[in-house]
């Protein structure tokens, strides 16, 4: 038996269907992929890089926690060929095969074939969006003033007091804030929001961050890890570049999305183009920083592109963005996207699983999608070609 129904009407999928889900979910939890393809000392060498002492930053990696050959046997035994429910199976399939690629990239850290496989997994910059980000780095007006910034203690109390306004929606939700020295930016692993000690943002940038990290990210993993498929909460296959544009599209909605930031994720692309074309770190540095990127900022980026051997991750913000944008230019709707964490592809196969009951209500909603002149900026960024109009709404240069 697939399914049955539950109290209230719920479609429950059958045991064993579920037993395999849960499998998979636990799996990739105890996988900390982004953290472990992440340099621990980053901000140290940064210095010495900038001053031009050093020609390419020779990073160091945190211990894997868990063993990618012990986590692959059992991947093997999670029996997803099994799995009776079609759409279920679907999903599944595709999780599993994404979960052996991030292994096999884990065992790759900081060799050329890590950077094959990132392109495999989050694919390489075709002409068209590389276009697209070569006319924002050229078009865009960036304002060279300087900025306040908040620190990482400052920024915690930010994102405590922004957590604090989804325990309004639901008091039991178990998400956190937290200052690491082992991390590098902001960036948010399971449950929690890492924010390094060495975190400078912009003032400016604060409320859009909160919204990106919180209100997409955080927002999405409690609603996921509530539903009754918990790959949902971990994450289906493929979910990086929508949960991205979907961060991307919380920043323009709150009218935080500046020309600075959107420069960022234009460069980002061309940097893993670059980096794909063969460039060493220090010439993939010096272009950024000969169209204006500042030198933290250009050293920030290019560590990004270049760790673990080369991550072609980056490219994927603009590229969610305008899958996005087109989804809701052609009368798509967000409020499914935020149900858990999956791939816009997918969300024929999520609808499917929530027409039939099998799914919960979110438990939460995002609250920058709660603001009627929010919706009021998507509505106008969806009817736009022009990528530069996106910073509009913003405040800051």
């Amino acid at each position: 038996m697939t399914s049955s129904t539950g109290r209230g009407g719920q479609v429950r999928l059958g045991p064993r269907d579920l037993a395999v889900d849960h499998t998979l979910a636990m799996l990739a939890e105890g996988t900390r992929f982004i953290l472990d393809v992440t340099p621990v000392d980053a901000d140290t060498h940064r210095a010495e890089f900038v001053a031009g002492t050093l020609d390419e930053p020779a990073f160091t990696y945190r211990e894997l926690e868990a063993d990618p050959d012990v986590v692959e046997a059992q991947l093997e035994h999670a029996p997803v060929d099994r799995v009776e429910d079609p759409t279920l199976a679907d999903l599944l399939r595709s999780k599993q095969r994404e979960m052996r690629l991030q292994l096999e990239m884990l065992r790759a850290r900081g060799t050329d074939d890590f950077r094959q496989l990132s392109v495999e997994l989050y694919g390489a910059v075709g002409p068209t969006l590389r276009s697209r980000a070569e006319d924002l780095v050229g078009r865009l007006d960036v304002s060279d003033d300087p900025v306040d910034l908040i620190g990482a203690e400052g920024f915690l109390l930010l994102a405590e007091a922004e957590i604090e306004h989804y325990r309004d929606q639901d008091p039991d939700i178990g998400i956190h804030a937290e200052v690491r020295p082992d991390v590098s930016g902001v960036l948010v692993e399971g449950g929690t929001l890492l924010i390094s000690e060495d975190a400078a943002i912009a003032s400016e940038r604060g409320e859009a961050l909160l919204h990106h990290e919180v209100g997409t990210h955080l927002v999405t993993q409690v609603n996921g890890t509530g539903q009754p498929v918990r790959t949902l909460g971990s994450g289906l296959a493929g979910y990086d570049e929508t949960q991205e544009g979907l961060a991307v599209l919380a920043e323009v909605g709150c009218g935080g999305l500046t020309p600075f930031r959107l420069r960022q994720l234009a460069v980002r692309v061309l940097t893993v183009h670059r980096m794909l074309a063969g460039a060493s770190f220090r010439e993939a540095y010096t272009a950024l920083v000969e169209v204006g990127i500042p030198a933290g900022a250009a050293y920030l980026t290019t560590m990004r592109v270049y760790r673990s051997g080369g991550l072609t991750k980056d490219a994927i913000y603009l590229r969610g963005l305008l899958d996005l944008l087109e989804h809701l230019r052609h009368g798509g709707r967000l409020d499914l996207l935020f149900l858990g964490k999956f791939a816009l592809r997918d969300l024929p196969l999520v609808q499917d699983l929530h027409d039939r009951g099998v799914l919960c209500p979110a438990r939460l909603t995002p609250r920058w999608l709660l603001d009627p002149q929010a919706v009021d900026r998507l509505e106008r960024a969806a009817a736009t070609d022009d990528l530069t109009t996106l910073t509009e709404g913003s405040t800051a240069a």
